[in-house]
């Protein structure tokens, strides 16, 4: 008899370590590029998923999805066609992460071989079941299919080994101070 706990478990280890898409959570969410009409939902999973002093302001999340929606991937729910959480940045041809890029959508460079990623957001009831995993893992697919060649973030040092296990790389304490924090900045090569 198999264990299907332990073949589940075994069946996600391989789809990480291949970069394969989840065929349950392709199947029960859509993932798209994030549509205008979605901006307010986008703003209040942010406040959910951060805490005001780290959270994305409203004015900046339009600002983004407005300029930039290209560089939005979200999860609907097939289900209920709700938002369940989304990964977002800026495209630039910068090779370190700034706080700037946080609050000035102007950085934004349609060209630019790199991006700057400015959250991910998954909603407290979506948690645990790999939906973050398969965003950031999309992300990457799609980014590389576009030319770019690395993602950088930046994230708080309990949230370090959970980027590690998706292949980004702890590049140290970023310059960033966002939100009075310590930041640790990590990129991902995508090579194209």
């Amino acid at each position: 008899m198999i264990n299907n706990k332990k073949s589940g478990e075994q069946a996600g280890k391989l789809l990480a370590e291949y970069n394969l898409p989840d065929k349950g959570l392709i199947e029960r969410f859509e993932l798209r590029n994030i549509r205008t009409e979605e901006a307010e939902q986008a703003v209040k999973i942010e406040q959910i998923c951060f805490p005001p002093n780290e959270a994305c302001s409203e004015k900046n999340m339009k600002d983004r999805i407005a300029k930039a929606p290209e560089l939005f991937l979200v999860a609907m729910d097939k289900e209920n066609g709700k938002l369940a959480g989304f990964l977002n940045g800026l495209s630039t041809k910068e090779h370190a992460f700034r706080d700037e890029f946080f609050t000035d959508v102007n950085l934004f460079d349609p060209t630019g071989q790199n991006v700057m990623l400015l959250g991910l957001d998954v909603l407290p009831e979506y948690r645990r079941q790999g939906l973050a995993k398969e965003l950031v893992f999309q992300y990457i697919r799609r980014e590389r299919k576009r030319g770019r060649k690395q993602l950088f973030l930046t994230c708080l040092k309990e949230k370090v080994t959970m980027y590690e296990k998706m292949g980004f790389v702890d590049r140290g304490i970023a310059n960033s101070t966002w939100g009075g924090e310590e930041w640790h900045e990590m990129s991902y090569d995508i090579g194209t």
